[in-house]
């Protein structure tokens, strides 16, 4: 009897167990299995979101070319200017909101035309550089720097150069880029360069190709102050108040009476290239979509250079 009684325990005990690891692995499943499905369902919501994002560019493309065929000048009064509100997005498919804006990159200053046609430094644009560094309060020298930078050899510029000579001493160690800048964001590698300086100078910079004018009706006010030197911040104020309605007059030296004619030069009332930015919320699921579309002139095909997701 004692020994029945012990298998009957045994028996029990067994069964126990046998349920206790069944229940465990019953509940391992279901978890993976909501792991998965929420996995599936956010990468089903990223792509959403993408789509939803490129559809927002595409309707950008089609305001900038009809903004093209329509106007002779570019200013923050025109209809691309507008920031988008957010819009519901809600289908049988997707729900969510899309918000966004444009920025005209030729409101900035291009660092890559710190290099002219020929291939060597255009002092004219390192001077403007300089000015622009100073009215933000920032080192100046990260011009000179920035010249090293992007030029094709490995001699340091005087007095603010740096080449691979002082990269290749930091830790860790890495080489000047030698050649046009492709990302404006390339600018955080620069010798000294630290974050906050970095995020003071990245709303005023832009790396597009050589040779681009800067656009004076929709240029930041620190640009727009580094153009002359002969302008000062109340200057500055006077001439946004100017171009509020429909921007500068397309003749711009009528306003900029001032200015050299080497900067003159370097300066347009029309622009080619801009930046959409693109928020898209899809349930949890947030994109932040950059594009650069490049505009050709009279009427011409309206296209996307360069896409990112997260970052410019």
């Amino acid at each position: 009897m004692i020994a029945a009684r012990r298998a009957r325990g045994v028996a029990l005990i067994t069964a126990m167990l046998i349920t206790a690891i069944t229940g465990s692995l019953a509940a391992g499943l279901a978890w993976d299995n909501a792991l998965d499905v929420r996995r599936t369902m956010v990468l089903l919501f990223h792509e959403q979101g993408m789509q939803v994002a490129m559809g927002a560019e595409s309707w950008i493309r089609n305001i900038l070319r009809d903004d093209g065929i329509d106007s002779e000048t570019d200013h923050l009064g025109e209809l691309w200017a507008s920031e988008l509100p957010g819009l519901p997005v809600d289908n049988d498919s997707v729900q969510g909101a899309v918000a966004g804006k444009v920025e005209d990159l030729q409101g900035r200053l291009n660092v890559n035309n710190l290099i002219d046609s020929n291939g060597e430094l255009d002092e004219v644009v390192l001077q403007q550089f300089q000015r622009l560094l100073v009215i933000l309060d920032l080192d100046p020298r990260f011009a000179g720097l920035t010249y090293d930078w992007i030029d094709a050899d490995d001699n340091a510029s005087f007095p603010d150069g740096a080449e691979d000579s002082i990269y290749t001493g930091l830790t860790p160690p890495y080489r000047t880029f030698n050649r046009s800048l492709v990302n404006v964001t390339e600018l955080a590698a620069l010798e000294g360069m630290d974050k906050a300086s970095f995020d003071t100078l990245l709303p005023h910079v832009t790396a597009l190709p050589r040779g681009t004018s800067i656009n004076p009706n929709t240029a930041t006010p620190a640009v727009l102050q580094s153009l002359d030197v002969n302008l000062d911040a109340a200057a500055v104020e006077s001439l946004l108040s100017q171009r509020e309605e429909g921007g500068f007059p397309e003749d711009l030296s009528q306003t900029f009476t001032t200015m050299a004619p080497e900067m003159l030069a370097k300066i347009s009332a029309t622009s080619s290239y801009f930046q959409l930015k693109a928020v898209v919320q899809i349930d949890t699921v947030r994109v932040t979509y950059y594009s650069v579309i490049l505009r050709s002139p009279n009427g011409g095909p309206v296209t996307t250079i360069l896409r990112s997701l997260g970052t410019i």
